[in-house]
């Protein structure tokens, strides 16, 4: 499969994902659902190691936890906003990793005199982005500007593990372990601040919305760090604004079905 087409499917697998958390966040907090997703992952990508074989050690530790760092951290803050703001807002402020990379890279080449940077794909990020956001007219309430502001550290967060990933696979980490390795990280995380914020009890459709969230997550993910180690980073950075989309047809598509 293309870089191309994998970066299209993990967004959409993305954006189902993050309606799912929304629904979810009526039952747990952001840490339960960071911790149930990093499980499910974990125990995924663990079953098909041990049914398929390899190795889950690396040359490359420090990687993996630089990666884990940006992002848990960035994944903590994502769910926190979706469970606080209106989904198309939280998807908007997340996604502007995009621009956030396409900067970062400009940045990079400029200070260290690098690889040059095709300036007509940055263009193309900022463009995608800013025509996104005026379709789907993300809006905060004055009351919510707190919630928004983790939104946008999520994004850059995520642009920063967004790189990791592209430099691990680059580096010749299988896919696999890079996800296994994010999981585990977010396990961990989740379950420590799930502590400080208490556990809520399970209910079938609270189970549900777990299982399928840690279903998509880990699916969406491999599909993700393989476009990254394979395709063009920008050219995936582009991409990703699918995902804006995708969640606000799912979203349209559940209502009807709901109203109908």
């Amino acid at each position: 499969m293309a870089p191309s087409l994998m970066m299209v499917v993990a967004s959409l697998l993305f954006a189902t994902m993050g309606v799912c958390v929304k629904y979810a966040s009526a039952h747990y907090s952001a840490a339960e659902i960071v911790f149930y997703r990093g499980l499910v992952g974990a125990t995924i990508i663990g079953v098909l190691v041990l049914r398929r074989g390899g190795t889950l050690r690396t040359q490359v530790p420090a990687m993996h936890f630089w990666r884990s760092i940006s992002g848990v951290a960035a994944l903590c803050m994502w769910f926190y906003a979706i469970g606080n703001l209106p989904l198309a807002t939280a998807m908007t402020l997340n996604y502007m990793s995009s621009v956030w990379m396409a900067l970062f890279l400009l940045g990079g080449a400029i200070l260290l005199g690098g690889a040059r940077i095709d300036a007509r794909l940055v263009a193309t990020v900022l463009t995608g982005f800013a025509g996104v956001a005026l379709i789907l007219r993300p809006t905060i309430e004055q009351d919510q500007l707190w919630h928004g502001l983790i939104g946008l550290l999520s994004g850059m967060l995520s642009a920063t593990a967004y790189l990791q990933v592209t430099a691990l696979g680059r580096a010749g980490e299988p896919e696999y372990r890079v996800v296994l390795y994010f999981s585990l990280g977010g396990m961990c995380a989740g379950f420590l601040l799930a502590l400080g914020t208490g556990l809520h009890a399970h209910t079938g459709q609270g189970l549900a919305l777990l299982l399928a969230v840690g279903l998509l997550a880990t699916v969406a993910q491999l599909l993700m760090t393989r476009a990254y180690a394979k395709g063009r980073t920008l050219v995936n950075a582009s991409l990703q604004y699918l995902g804006i989309v995708f969640a606000f047809l799912v979203v349209r598509v559940l209502r009807w079905l709901c109203a109908s």
